[in-house]
């Protein structure tokens, strides 16, 4: 099978597409809630979004003339990368534009963008920096040179598109490396974009203003989505999976190496790059696990994986520990809180510690209903489980998988996964 397209690289496509001059075309797009949200998005800012076929898309970009002022708000449903991302590219511009998600994005803390885009000049009115938020003075921003106190992609990434119309150069300190997606399709998109490596992170400079030529986007598998696939293929006895079009970053592949340091039979073949992007084909079979300690200089290579992890190691033999997820706890929901309640209600032993997570494997009773708090990975990491347990597992909500993995039923059943929507 082939994993859904990255959602991470679908929604810089987009929004890079709606700065650059010219027509940028996407194939592979993920066609997802929260690209849509992205799309409807630049629509909003003066972009030409067209959908030519599944995952075909045009963007025709507004180039010199500049983002305009939206005439209504600009709604980002769930989707907190595409809200963070083109609040850093509109503020660049001297236009006014108010912004709000669903209940689950509006608890979310926007304060870590907001503050480097405050530092360049731009104004917000914002309660507790949260959305509903306005965009009320932006354009004619002065370069900066930051260092997020937080190992954040978002953040560096609305601090770069910031830079992109600002006179000057722009610096993002990093202390440790997060994912580079940015930072490669600027480059494809004609930017001269500088990187030095600097003791575990590194130093990204841009200098502005800077021109976006459009360009071709093959969008590659999303690593983690296909992380759900692969934890199926590990945990039931007998399977047997190939998973195609993967993503290799190694900003990305941060649970591969864990996997294969935990004994998995996990083997990446036909290598391949495309839009500056390593892909490769995943072959999967059951394993005979062993915990393992996972220390927090993985966090950043696979931040949204760790639910996922913590439901594999619930069949492991041992103990996993997994340490500095102090992260998890600002995603769509708790989500540190949310795998321990997960993992305990349907029998497997695991604690938490400050931000250390534990998962001791064995058998797996299950039979509870898991409260998933509109969250996309705790739903499908749940039900994932369920796969093991002596017991059905169920989950309150699953609407809002498809905010980044639109036919995860239907490729479950191609696996033979039974997997019950009432």
């Amino acid at each position: 099978m082939r994993a859904p397209g990255d959602k991470s690289v679908s929604h810089r496509s987009l929004i890079l597409g709606a700065l650059a001059e010219g027509t940028t075309e996407i194939t592979g797009l993920l066609e997802g809630d929260d690209i849509l949200h992205t799309a409807d998005a630049v629509r909003a800012f003066g972009a030409k979004v067209k959908r030519l076929g599944d995952g075909h898309w045009q963007v025709t970009g507004r180039g010199a003339s500049g983002w305009r002022s939206p005439k209504v708000p600009v709604d980002f449903g769930n989707a907190g990368t595409g809200a963070r991302l083109v609040m850093g590219a509109a503020a660049a511009y001297n236009i006014k534009v108010s912004y709000r998600g669903d209940a689950s994005l509006s608890s979310r803390p926007m304060g870590r963008v907001l503050t480097p885009l405050r530092e360049m000049g731009a104004e917000f009115e914002a309660k507790d920096d949260q959305l509903p938020l306005k965009q009320i003075k932006g354009g004619k921003l002065k370069p900066v040179s930051y260092t997020p106190p937080h190992a954040s992609a978002q953040v560096k990434s609305a601090v770069l598109l910031a830079g992109l119309n600002t006179e000057g150069t722009t610096e993002l300190h990093e202390l440790s490396l997060t994912r580079d997606h940015t930072e490669n399709m600027l480059a494809a998109f004609g930017v001269d974009i500088v990187r030095k490596t600097k003791d575990r992170g590194q130093i990204v400079t841009i200098n502005g203003p800077a021109r976006l030529k459009a360009t071709q986007v093959k969008v590659p598998g999303d690593p983690s989505s296909a992380a759900f696939l692969i934890a199926a293929g590990l945990m039931v006895p007998g399977s047997d999976v190939v998973v195609e079009n993967v993503m290799m970053n190694d900003a990305r592949s941060g649970l591969f190496e864990v996997l294969n340091e935990m004994g998995a039979y996990l083997r990446a073949d036909n290598f391949r790059r495309s839009g500056g992007e390593t892909i490769a084909d995943l072959h999967v079979k059951h394993s005979r696990l062993n915990g393992i300690n996972v220390m927090p200089e993985r966090v950043p290579s696979m931040v949204d994986e760790y639910p996922i992890l913590a439901v594999i190691a619930a069949t492991a033999r041992g103990t996993t520990v997994m340490r500095g997820l102090a992260e998890l706890r600002v995603k769509e929901s708790d989500r540190l809180a949310g795998t321990l309640k997960l993992l305990t209600a349907n029998g497997v032993e695991a604690s938490i510690d400050g931000d250390t997570l534990s998962v001791t494997g064995g058998t797996i009773t299950g039979g509870a209903k898991v409260k998933t708090h509109h969250d996309h990975r705790m739903a499908m990491s749940a039900l994932i489980l369920g796969l093991a347990s002596e017991k059905p597992v169920r989950v309150d909500d699953v609407s809002m998988i498809a905010t980044s993995f639109p036919d995860f039923f239907d490729l479950m059943a191609e696996i033979g996964a039974n997997i019950e929507v009432s």
